[in-house]
């Protein structure tokens, strides 16, 4: 059974907060350097010593912050909210939870950016307060998926103990409803195929632990050989796992059909080739329509050691999506590090 990094199934707006200050928390633990590369990604212009304390619900004048980062000289203060729930009036009232920090950082945390009206009103507000102070407090209005994506630019693809992390806080934002998965039309997920490559283009499929968590995605891409070698949109997504009464598959998108089920089972017989034990751990099955050959190349040395997932709307500069026979044509001409 996989052990959960965050936990689940308590009061969803204190879990949120909780769990996003865990993993906030777990990376300034691996790696402090990181983590203030990740607060000058997003917030900060200037470096910070590593000296910070995470806090939930503390106290302060007239409310009570879902959450606060300190440290001498800087405070992040963090309200959550599963939706765009966010008041004015509370706003303001956490103001008072910051002392005569240089830099002073609020946060909205949301599953959804906050209305253009209620931030415009809001700043507006905040602005005035500003006035009145040495240091103005930067209002920075974020989802819960920002915050992963900011983090994961952060975290190399060989920094595997923080990326198991970042992936179990993504899977559950996704079961959690706090990331919407209405603009996987946009992602392009690339896997390492290796010596599966040709089983996987043959048969239109790429399998995984079914326990790793993963972002919703329409595009699929495996990567061999320095480059991403094909790419397909995906079509189906079914678990199997065998059992003492026969294969037991669990459709998560698509349709399964018998045609899908023969190519599980020759998964597992193919895997068995390489000692890969698909037929007693749940794998996860990723169909496409049709594997395109690409040539998305890698820049910089050393093969990525596990998920990658790309914008496409920021590779291609539109949010246009091409079919993925032309776009499979347009990644020969780029690449990424």
């Amino acid at each position: 059974m996989k052990v959960h990094y965050f936990q689940r199934y308590h009061e969803k707006e204190n879990v949120a907060t909780a769990n996003t200050m865990l993993l906030l928390s777990r990376l300034y633990s691996y790696s402090s350097d990181k983590f203030f590369r990740f607060l000058k990604s997003e917030y900060f212009s200037e470096a910070f010593e590593p000296e910070l304390v995470f806090t939930l619900q503390e106290k302060s004048i007239d409310s009570i912050p879902d959450a606060t980062i300190t440290q001498e000289g800087f405070k992040i203060v963090v309200e959550t909210k599963l939706t765009d729930w966010f008041y004015s009036k509370q706003l303001m009232n956490h103001l008072k939870s910051f002392g005569d920090e240089k830099h002073k950082i609020m946060i909205t945390l949301s599953s959804e950016l906050m209305n253009d009206d209620k931030k415009k009103y809001f700043e507006e507000q905040l602005k005035n307060y500003n006035e009145t102070q040495k240091y103005p407090v930067i209002h920075i209005n974020t989802t819960f998926e920002c915050l992963a994506n900011a983090i994961q630019e952060v975290v190399d693809d060989r920094d595997f103990e923080m990326q198991a992390v970042i992936d179990d806080y993504l899977n559950y934002c996704y079961n959690d409803g706090l990331i919407a998965i209405s603009d996987a039309w946009k992602y392009l997920r690339v896997q390492l195929a290796g010596i599966t490559f040709d089983f996987n283009i043959k048969n239109g499929l790429y399998y995984d632990n079914a326990e790793r968590g993963f972002r919703a995605h329409d595009y699929l891409g495996l990567y061999k050989n320095k480059s991403v070698r094909a790419i397909g949109k995906v079509c189906a997504i079914i678990t199997a796992v065998g059992t003492e009464n026969g294969i037991k598959y669990t459709t998560e998108s698509g349709e399964l059909t018998e045609e899908r089920k023969q190519k599980i089972i020759e998964a597992m017989t193919d895997g068995d080739t390489y000692g890969y034990n698909l037929r007693t751990i749940e794998h996860r099955y990723f169909f496409v329509e049709k594997f395109y050959e690409t040539d998305f190349k890698k820049i910089t040395p050393k093969a990525p050691m596990g998920t990658r997932v790309f914008d496409l709307t920021q590779i291609l500069g539109t949010e246009e999506i091409p079919k993925v026979d032309e776009l499979s044509e347009i990644l020969k001409d780029k690449s990424w590090s």
